[in-house]
């Protein structure tokens, strides 16, 4: 009955988005923007759909060894265990979704560091972002943080759009530049550079935020407007492999193959991978971090003069064995690896800025590792880090 609601649903959306601009009055553009939020809701997993993986967790505590926030709070409510029991009474209308169990939503750091340490394998970050869908839903004020929000994230792209565009050599194999909002001219200008040396052509369109603030928050819809208009783009330009310099870009996109857009995009795909209907299956978009290239290109990278490192590394990124090889094949690079490396920041992203505190203690730890290397510079591959590490 669901798949017959959202096959009635695209196909009105579809109808509409070619003519609304022209032929239909405002009353009914309303209406098909509410078809549209209505359609979002069957394509988002509910939080009452995680309650099988939510009964799983069998109490073991063993998430409390590895949670950055347990360990300066030493509150059982910060750690996804007790998350799970209040969000238990919650599916079974014991309690209510209140301010104060959000707050304990927002104190998750979403660096699955629990999850990998899970037994039972319990994807802890994409319940607890279902859990603040709810809250979104019955809190009005939300939808105004979000409104400023996407102000906000404009900005950099406006910026952008004032600065020169890194130009590239024209190659054969060609790879669209997903840079997300902290990307700059300099940043361009040494992928193009980068993957022009591989014999790659490099293409830089108009991107704007991947959607992973609103995704942390529970702003579902926001997060789906976003990543419309990545795959409008995508099919524009009609290339599908897509570099990114940004863990937190990479690990969103390549989530949406997963079980987060899962309805939406997997239902329109072709078994041979092709475009059907104007909208590109995320099996024909091949997402690669910088890093991979490098390493699949063997390209030699060297330091004018000698220089000694450290690397922290974001929680959003899963492959750092070729950062790694980059670190140690790169000429007058001297890499030492810091104690905790790839422990938290304390950033997460947008919800923790009312937690200034803890995330103060968490970076005590993580400046005081950078100290002990005696390196003079710290790298990572993650704005949010990049700004937490400043």
């Amino acid at each position: 009955m669901v798949l017959r609601i959202r096959k009635v649903l695209n196909i009105i959306i579809k109808s509409f988005s070619y003519f609304q601009l022209f032929l239909i009055p405002r009353v009914l553009q309303r209406l098909f923007f509410l078809v549209r939020i209505f359609n979002t809701m069957f394509i988002m997993k509910s939080l009452v759909d995680y309650k099988d993986e939510i009964h799983s967790c069998s109490k073991c505590g063993l998430c409390q060894s590895v949670c950055p926030i347990y360990k300066i709070t030493g509150n059982d409510c910060t750690v996804s265990r007790g998350m799970f029991i209040m969000l238990k009474r919650l599916i079974k209308g014991e309690i209510e979704m209140s301010k104060k169990l959000n707050r304990y939503l927002d104190m998750c750091l979403k660096c699955n560091a629990c999850t990998k340490f899970c037994p039972s394998g319990i994807d802890v970050v994409d319940i607890i972002s279902s859990a603040k869908a709810e809250y979104f839903k019955q809190h009005k004020t939300e939808r105004l943080k979000s409104v400023f929000l996407r102000i906000l994230l404009k900005l950099p792209r406006l910026l952008r759009k004032l600065s020169p565009k890194a130009k590239s050599i024209t190659f054969e194999k060609k790879v669209i530049y997903f840079g997300g909002c902290g990307s700059t001219l300099k940043t361009e200008k040494a992928i193009v550079k980068l993957l022009n040396s591989a014999g790659i052509e490099v293409i830089i369109p108009d991107f704007e935020c991947c959607g992973y603030p609103f995704f942390v928050r529970g702003d579902m819809e926001s997060f789906k407007i976003y990543i419309d208009k990545f795959y409008a783009i995508i099919n524009k330009y009609g290339i599908y492999d897509v570099v990114t310099n940004c863990a937190a870009c990479e690990k969103t996109l390549l989530k949406i193959n997963n079980n987060v857009m899962e309805g939406e995009y997997r239902q329109k795909s072709a078994p041979n991978g092709e475009d059907i209907g104007g909208v590109t299956s995320y099996q024909t978009v091949r997402i690669k971090n910088i890093f991979e290239y490098i390493k699949e290109n063997d390209l030699k990278l060297e330091l004018k003069k000698e220089k000694t490192v450290t690397y922290h590394k974001p929680c959003n990124l899963d492959n750092f064995e070729n950062i790694k090889w980059i670190l140690k094949n790169t000429k007058n690079l001297n890499y030492v690896e810091m104690k905790d490396y790839d422990s938290c920041c304390g950033f997460e992203g947008i919800t923790n800025f009312k937690d200034r505190k803890i995330m103060s203690e968490i970076f005590k730890q993580k400046h005081e590792n950078i100290k002990n290397t005696g390196a003079k510079v710290a790298l990572t591959s993650c704005l949010a880090c990049a700004v937490t590490l400043r």
